[in-house]
Parts: structure tokens; C-alpha cells; sequence
């Protein structure tokens, strides 16, 4: 096994994963709401199970420091292995939305972009991580989607500022799990570096690295990019978690957006329908109140169905 962007391995790994995940829909699309909710339920529960496994396997089994530090829940996939079921099982509606969009879209990118795999040195004495690797991943957002597919949840378009509201708390829980395994000695504090944020920069928590850092900083307010009181007041530094804040709002809510109109298309269209009438209705009144001859409006002025129901108000139109 060696998997590389774009080689044999790396299709063949995708197309197992897809191919998984058309052949459960198809298994489970006219089984009854009850048994799709269940099986959903312990693809969940067996990956929060295997996140505790790994330690049996390379590299975990090999590498205590690594064991101590990757067995806790500190990046956004980690965390979502964790949550995920106790949201499944949940009826808040923002917290599944959370799942869905989340889920969806950084399952899809880490089995599209395999990057933990494609860094092992030696992937032939790892397979077994790397089988969970893609169990993990998959699980992630085929869940989500299913559960959308089969109705068990209905997404809502109104909805979508929840999403980077609940990425920011689950960054939160994520800072929380890495404080809690420096401070029982799980792994060592951060050394005399200040500025060093990379030991274990989960999910850019800490501060913005790579490209994909660079370009989030784009949207981050100057004021959470330095240090504001202090021997080094003044310095570029990024503040953990709030400098998160601007670029989660700002990219991912039009994004999630865009995606919710796949399903909520009618409701959205609906409302703008509604908002439309409402507008027009409100001028129209304004318009009434300052002008007493209101034989003036006809078809070609306002809006054929507002028009129809004012000529049936002797109070309008006489």
C-alpha cells in the first residue's frame, strides 16, 4: 500500500468509500425510518469506539507520545468522532445542521485530500490506521448525508448562521482537550517560544499555518493579530480561537448556504416570494395614505395580484 494524490491506491481507497456508501443507501432506502435511524446510529457509536481502538495499532501501539496526544479529541474531524453520536441522538435542529454541513464537508475533503495517509512513511506497516483513517472520514460525511437522503432530518436555510456559531463552541471544546492534556501531563507544555504555536496547532486554533492559514487570515480584523498588552505588545501574533471568528462567519456561512438551497430551494423561494409582496404592499399603503385619488393605480403601477385584492376593498378603491 502507498497512497499519493491522484495514484492507483488513492482512487482505489475513494471509489471503496463511495461505493460503500451508494450500496448502504441502497440497502437502507425502503427499510422504515426506525431501522435506518438505528444503523445510522451505530456507524456513529463503532467510530467513537474504534477512535479508542487505535491504541492497539501503529503507530498508537508503537509511540506512546503519540498515543497520549492523538487519543484525545484535538482537531475538528477528532471532535466531530465524538459528538456526532450524541447530536444524532439529539432534537436540536441547529446542532444537526452543525453535523450535516461540517460533517459533509470535512469528511469529503480529507478522504479527497488524504492527508494523515499520504504522510506516513511507511504505509504498508500502518494499514490498519489507515483503514481507520478512511472509516473515520467516510463515516463522517456519509452519515450526515444519509440521514438528510432518508428525511431523518430536514435542513433549514434560516438556519445556517448556527453553523459557524457551533464550529466556534466545538473550537472551544477543542482548546479545552488541549489545556486538559498539557496540564495532566499527557503532552508537554509549550516551550519558552512565544510566538511557537506549532507543537500542536489543531485545526489552526492557535493561529493561522499553510496557505489555507494565509488565506483566513485575509479575513481576520487586525485587532485579534497582535498582542495587546505586555513585554511584546504590539508583536504579530494571532489570538487563539477569536481570530477564528470573522473567517467562520465570513466563508462558511455563503457556503453552507449555497448548499442548503439543494434541498430548501421551494422554502427559500417562498420566502422571497412573501418579502416581495410584503414590500410591495407597504409602498403601496404609504402611497394611498399621502394621495386621495386612488383611481390612479391601475395594473401598469403596482402588482397584478395586489391591484386584484385592493379592487375588492371598497376601503382603497371606490
Amino acid at each position: 500500500m502507498n497512497i499519493k494524490l491522484f495514484n492507483g491506491w488513492y482512487f482505489l481507497m475513494l471509489f471503496v468509500c463511495i461505493g460503500l456508501v451508494v450500496g448502504l443507501y441502497f440497502i437502507l432506502k425502503n427499510r422504515s425510518k426506525k431501522t435506518q435511524f438505528i444503523v445510522l446510529l451505530s456507524l456513529l457509536i463503532f467510530g467513537l469506539i474504534l477512535h479508542f481502538l487505535k491504541i492497539f495499532i501503529p503507530p498508537y501501539s508503537t509511540d506512546i507520545n503519540r498515543l497520549y496526544r492523538d487519543i484525545w479529541f484535538i482537531n475538528i474531524c477528532g471532535a466531530n468522532i465524538f459528538l456526532f453520536p450524541f447530536i444524532f441522538l439529539s432534537k436540536n435542529k441547529g446542532w444537526k445542521d452543525y453535523m450535516f454541513y461540517i460533517g459533509v464537508l470535512s469528511g469529503l475533503i480529507s478522504i479527497l485530500y488524504p492527508m494523515e495517509p499520504m504522510e506516513k512513511v511507511n504505509q504498508a506497516s500502518e494499514w490498519l490506521d489507515i483503514i481507520r483513517f478512511y472509516y473515520h472520514h467516510t463515516m463522517l460525511w456519509a452519515v450526515p448525508l444519509l440521514m438528510v437522503v432518508f428525511k431523518l432530518h430536514t435542513l433549514n436555510y434560516r438556519r445556517v448562521l448556527f453553523v459557524p456559531t457551533y464550529l466556534l463552541v466545538v473550537m472551544g471544546f477543542i482548546i479545552l482537550n488541549q489545556v486538559l492534556q498539557a496540564e495532566l501531563g499527557f503532552i508537554p507544555l509549550r516551550n519558552d517560544n512565544f510566538f511557537d504555536i506549532n507543537y500542536k496547532n489543531s485545526s489552526m486554533i492557535w493561529g493561522p499555518s499553510g496557505g489555507i492559514g494565509e488565506f483566513l487570515g485575509m479575513f481576520c480584523p487586525s485587532f485579534f493579530k497582535y498582542v495587546p498588552v505586555g513585554a511584546n505588545a504590539g508583536e504579530l501574533k494571532y489570538w487563539p480561537w477569536f481570530w477564528l471568528i470573522f473567517p467562520c462567519y465570513i466563508i462558511l456561512t455563503p457556503i453552507c448556504f449555497l448548499i442548503s438551497l439543494t434541498t430548501d430551494y421551494k422554502h427559500f423561494k417562498g420566502d422571497i416570494i412573501k418579502i416581495n409582496e410584503l414590500l410591495q404592499t407597504r409602498i403601496l399603503k404609504n402611497y394611498i395614505v399621502t394621495d386621495d385619488r386612488l383611481k390612479i393605480f391601475s395594473e401598469k403601477i403596482i402588482d397584478k395580484k395586489i391591484y386584484h385584492v385592493l379592487k375588492t376593498h371598497k376601503d382603497y378603491i371606490s
